[in-house]
């Protein structure tokens, strides 16, 4: 083709359209690829977030629409017993729960990262208490903490003959509270398990076998070797179960509903009942957002604490 005939070509060629152009766009297609994400957090977790805020500022009722009263609702919960209640036992069930479920499941990680037979077997069965729907094993833990028909009771009464009447686990305050924490403990240790046991994989056994040949015990090797190199992982998984204990409804709920007397809600079991059975909407959202400054003190405590550790790069700490 002569210098002519491609001159006139390149002067006929037509310039792409701006449709063309936009979809070249690189920011243009980031953002059409995370336009359903945003759009499905937006409907189920930025607008209910946002009324619930709006409706803790209101006098809203079921069937009956509110009006602006500001802080109203908040000083009222500052002088509610039963909302401080509901806040410590949150605050100490997520404590105690959070422990016994790190504690027990990094003994069981341990344990399931050795050699052992029918090794596949026994991590599928380790997951039967976290994949069983909530509400199932709730209805369990009531038959075996009832006062009247428990198997606890019926073990150390009828079996073993070393009480002479039935325990009643959920008759008063502190059982009940100790009953929830324990079948919170039981569900949510095969979670922190299975996930400490995936970050326990990924540490080279050569590390072991170093400190093996220079003399370390196993209480050495396990704080200085598994400890911080597991500090990533533990910093994820208790943020996480941390939030999950929290918020945690379906177990308390369906164990004791609150009772007895008020005495084992949380603040989320607590949200429920003043908002929907008792019809107080603006409180029962009050109580919810009162939840958020807790959630993320927790989230930036471990995050700050445990995830951004400078010696994770070979620097020292701050």
């Amino acid at each position: 083709m002569s210098a002519t005939a491609t001159a006139a070509w390149k002067n006929t060629r037509q310039e792409p359209g701006w449709l063309v152009r936009l979809f070249d766009w690189k920011p243009f297609l980031v953002f059409l690829c995370m336009a359903p994400a945003i759009g499905l957090l937006a409907v189920f977790l930025t607008y209910p977030l946002g009324l619930g805020i709006w409706l803790a500022f209101t006098d809203t009722m079921i069937g009956r629409g509110g009006s602006w009263v500001g802080l109203e609702n908040f000083e009222y919960l500052a002088e509610d017993p039963v909302f401080w209640n509901a806040v410590f036992y949150s605050v100490f069930y997520t404590a105690v729960a959070t422990v016994g479920k790190f504690g027990l499941g990094l003994w069981l990680a341990l344990l399931l990262n050795q050699h052992l037979p029918f090794k596949s077997l026994i991590r599928a069965i380790v997951l039967l208490p976290w994949i069983t729907p909530t509400v199932l094993s709730a209805i369990a833990f009531w038959w075996i903490y009832d006062p009247q028909f428990s198997i606890v009771s019926y073990i150390f009464v009828d079996v073993l003959g070393l009480r002479d009447r039935y325990f009643d686990f959920l008759g008063s305050a502190w059982p009940a509270r100790f009953s929830l924490i324990a079948a919170n403990i039981w569900r949510g240790i095969p979670f922190v398990a299975i996930c400490l046991l995936a970050g326990l994989q990924t540490i080279s056994p050569s590390l072991y076998e170093a400190a093996l040949l220079d003399g370390a015990t196993p209480m050495q090797r396990f704080w200085n070797i598994t400890v911080p190199l597991l500090m990533p992982i533990l910093a994820i998984v208790m943020t996480f179960s941390i939030i999950f204990t929290f918020t945690d409804f379906q177990l308390v709920y369906a164990i004791t509903r609150g009772g007895p007397v008020n005495s084992t809600h949380l603040m989320a079991t607590l949200a429920f009942q003043r908002g929907i059975p008792g019809g107080q909407l603006a409180e029962g959202a009050a109580i919810a957002v009162a939840m958020i400054p807790f959630l993320v003190f927790a989230t930036l405590f471990t995050y700050f604490g445990m995830a951004r550790r400078k010696w994770q790069q070979g620097e020292a700490n701050d």
